[in-house]
């Protein structure tokens, strides 16, 4: 028991380490919010020439809105991660820790690698004890 303990308490601080990666990481498709508002700005305070057709402003704000839905994607799961860090250290919420591990092997590398340990650990049938789970 006293080795699952320990192999918890190491997944916990990795999942601490990880989500700040990703809330690190989610902070990019800021920067085509920023983009698609500089195609707003450009669109309504540019002199075109005769003749020449502006792009639709539109484009400016689809950009705008498929950067703040990636950021806030990545926000919510970078929140995830480390709510299963937190979950894991006080072996609490098996099963959000569970699906958690699984979302996490999407993300190459890291946090496949992260991922699939985690579910190996979590899988054992004395780790289950610890969390207090029925084990049948």
């Amino acid at each position: 028991m006293n080795q699952d303990s320990e192999h918890l308490r190491l997944l916990s601080i990795f999942h601490y380490i990880v989500g700040g990666l990703a809330v690190l990481f989610s902070f990019f498709p800021l920067l085509y919010t920023a983009m698609g508002s500089f195609f707003i700005y450009a669109q309504r305070h540019t002199a075109y020439k005769p003749g020449q057709e502006p792009p639709p402003e539109f484009i400016g704000w689809f950009v705008v809105g498929i950067g703040l839905l990636f950021f806030l994607i990545g926000l919510t799961v970078s929140i995830c991660i480390i709510r299963a860090g937190r979950a894991l250290a006080k072996r609490q919420r098996y099963w959000f820790a569970f699906i958690v591990a699984g979302i996490e092997c999407i993300f190459m590398p890291f946090g496949t690698v992260l991922g699939v340990f985690t579910i190996i650990v979590l899988s054992r049938e004395s780790v289950k004890q610890l969390f207090h789970l029925e084990t049948g």
